[in-house]
């Protein structure tokens, strides 16, 4: 946007940064900061257009005809332009028909990967034949510069029509049907879209939906998987976690079932599921946060289709549909009024759900060694803590001591630890909170025993009870096998009551292994080279 900005008044014509402004209020900050920058850039380079300003006559004349034809064809307008390429409506004159060209902004002086992105489009659709997909006509170059004719289709994008706000459940439904459709015909035929948004859907005059701008298509092999040219790309807002960071799995139909589901969600509410200040704090919160439920933000939505948006915005992509068809056959039983899939009760599904690991789990990677390190504290302290009770010692002060002084010490150099280790997610404050308030409580018991004139460690199988209640709390936020390590804890405290005398070893035992078992498994998941 900025760079046609800039070419507008390179021609001597007066840009309108404030109309930029108001066709995309959500980057006003950016356009007039940005467009401010290039005005300074473009001052600074006046000299050396100066010294070869001889040429500018011959360049403009060349750029006045390459706007008004291009080989076998007549530019007649801009229609569309993105980060590679600028697409034209054109007039073809063998065979004589209206055509939309797309051809690389950089022309002749495109990189090697700019090349390559290009022919990869070119290719993906070439051999797609599906009345809700923009089909490609023919592929050629000229005068160096590569480009490719796809059916013009007239009307406008969905991302102009969601502009007038969200739609009624039957008009999303019967407008993602189709695009279901669509998508599905491309990954039958090896073909990934990834960048599946409302402005790369064009509704025609008749309503009817189109899937368009292929850009970032990859090709799938035999085995499932993508070829490894290429980067890994998409826009911000309908990205899938896969693709905002390696780590998360890998690229596949689900990616593509994820921007379905973006695209289902911005129908539903008017805007896109993520929006952050920045592409990065929008990345982020891909990542980390979960949209908010489409009734929130619309009132109207319709509970069945926010299920099946919800469920194609699973951060796991196991979670989402198995495919796009799936999905449509969800919207198609939605139009009919039958049950949809989404709202499915399963008992396996229930559990697996509820066993799996939450798209936090990455920040136990942080704490792998810190847990095994943690786990070898646990057991000294508890046998300390025994042995004081096997030598007969009665008063509380040793224990609050070795509690006090002895956990207290430890907590703040786990802390220091993983403070060196990197930055401190906001997920990691809210579990070491957690954590800190276990440590005092257990200190607390002995104050209690104190005042209720109990001997001590009479309230020991406490802390098991406390310690199970935290785990609780991280399987709920982090992964749900440690409702394992929770269901342990609590067993352990009735172990704990009949055994007194040594109930408080069994606990360290115990706990220590809570915190080894998954420890390990962190660690070495950190070890692994990246993928």
């Amino acid at each position: 946007m900025l760079e046609s900005l800039m070419s507008e008044m390179r021609d001597g014509r007066q840009p309108d940064v404030e109309g930029a402004v108001r066709e995309h209020p959500e980057l006003a900050e950016e356009i007039r900061e940005l467009w401010g920058a290039m005005l300074i850039a473009e001052e600074l380079a006046t000299p050396a257009a100066a010294a070869s300003a001889d040429t500018k006559p011959h360049r403009d004349s060349d750029r006045e005809k390459l706007l008004k034809e291009f080989g076998d064809f007549d530019l007649l307008e801009e229609i569309g332009r993105g980060g590679m390429g600028v697409v034209y409506r054109a007039q073809q004159r063998s065979p004589e028909r209206v055509v939309a060209l797309k051809m690389l902004i950089r022309g002749e002086f495109a990189s090697e990967a700019d090349l390559d992105r290009f022919r990869a489009e070119a290719e993906a659709v070439a051999h797609l034949d599906h009345p809700h997909i923009v089909p490609v006509y023919e592929v050629g170059a000229h005068d160096g510069s590569p480009y490719f004719t796809m059916r013009y289709v007239e009307g406008e994008t969905l991302a102009r029509v969601l502009t007038r706000g969200p739609m009624t459940a039957r008009e999303a439904s019967e407008l993602m049907v189709p695009i279901c459709h669509a998508v599905q015909y491309a990954h039958d035929r090896g073909v990934l879209h990834r960048d599946l948004k409302p402005s790369n859907i064009i509704i025609d005059l008749e309503g009817r939906p189109h899937v368009s701008d292929f850009g970032l298509a990859k090709r799938i092999d035999a085995q499932g998987t993508l070829t490894q040219s290429g980067a890994i790309l998409g826009t911000p807002s309908y990205m899938a976690p896969e693709q905002a960071a390696g780590t998360r799995g890998e690229i596949s139909p689900a990616t593509d079932v994820y921007g379905l589901g973006a695209i289902l969600y911005q129908m539903l509410t008017g805007r896109p599921p993520f929006m952050a200040p920045t592409p990065v704090d929008t990345v982020i919160a891909v990542l980390e946060q979960d949209p908010l439920p489409p009734r929130l933000l619309n009132r109207q939505a319709d509970p069945d289709l926010e299920m099946i948006t919800l469920k194609c915005l699973q951060k796991p992509a196991d979670l989402r549909y198995p495919n796009a068809e799936a999905m449509a056959n969800d919207l198609e039983a939605h139009l009919a009024g039958d049950p949809i899939s989404a709202r499915s009760t399963d008992l396996v599904q229930i559990v697996s759900r509820i066993l799996r690991e939450t798209h936090h789990a990455g920040v136990l990677e942080n704490w792998g060694l810190l847990w095994m390190l943690h786990s070898v504290a646990l057991i000294i302290l508890c046998f300390l803590t025994n042995w004081f009770k096997h030598i007969g010692m009665d008063s509380p002060e040793p224990y609050i001591g070795l509690w006090s002084v002895g956990f207290g010490a430890w907590a703040s150099i786990f802390w220091a630890m993983r403070n060196r280790a990197g930055p401190i997610t906001f997920v990691e404050r809210q579990i070491a909170h957690v954590w800190a308030s276990s440590v005092i409580a257990n200190i607390m018991l002995f104050f209690v025993e104190i005042i209720m004139k109990l001997p001590v460690l009479t309230l020991s199988p406490a802390i098991s009870l406390i310690s199970g209640m935290v785990f609780f709390v991280k399987a709920g936020i982090l992964s749900g096998m440690f409702y394992f390590q929770a269901a342990a804890l609590f067993l352990t405290a009735l172990v704990m009551a009949l055994y007194p005398a040594v109930g408080i070893s069994i606990f360290g035992i115990v706990s220590a292994l809570c915190f080894f078992i998954p420890g390990l498994k962190y660690y070495r998941q950190r070890q692994q080279p990246e993928k």
